[in-house]
């Protein structure tokens, strides 16, 4: 696994070792910067479950202003930090080891995010919790774009309830990116 463009461009990552965490693949990972690439200049980035940090250090390097990890194992901590320091966008990343939730309560009150990543654990409607959260939070403002990462079995029928709407479906082999947007 690499850095696909920008800053740190073609350097290489490292990730837990076990099923820890789910890398992103590189293609997966182009896919998705492709689509983001417009929102990545200057952004604030808010990468949620980042195991690795591969999809905020890839938002770093292609422009984000700042990024934010959120990481509550230990060990995927210790990796992130490894990966920005090799990487050297450490001055523009904060790392925050607990889980997703809570970390959006003590990051509440800031300034709202550009971009929302999050790739939680399938299976457990974790997404849906972010998603709850979020929709009363000053931290998605109107234009914040939020995409989840999820395996292809989850349902996203509740999004209209919250306010927001899915601006964009794109499908893998085995999951998908939701690109989520508040209704206007």
């Amino acid at each position: 696994m690499r850095v696909i463009a920008g800053k740190a461009r073609r350097l290489p990552l490292k990730t837990l070792p076990g099923l820890d965490t789910r890398p992103t693949t590189d293609r997966t990972k182009e896919t998705l910067f492709n689509i983001l690439q417009p929102y990545m200049c200057d952004c604030r980035f808010l990468d949620l479950c980042s195991g690795s940090g591969a999809i905020g250090i890839e938002a770093l390097s292609r422009g984000a202003s700042v990024a934010v990890f959120v990481e509550k194992n230990p060990k995927a901590v210790e990796c992130i930090k490894s990966n920005l320091t090799f990487t050297r966008l450490a001055e523009d990343a904060r790392i925050m080891k607990t889980d997703a939730l809570s970390a959006l309560r003590m990051l509440e009150g800031e300034e709202c995010f550009d971009c929302i990543f999050m790739d939680p654990p399938y299976g457990q409607e974790i997404e849906k919790e972010i998603l709850e959260y979020l929709a009363f939070s000053s931290l998605a403002g109107p234009d914040t774009l939020i995409v989840v990462e999820a395996d292809l079995k989850t349902s996203f029928d509740y999004l209209d309830k919250l306010g927001f709407q899915m601006q964009k479906y794109k499908k893998y082999k085995t999951n998908a990116h939701v690109f989520i947007e508040r209704k206007e």
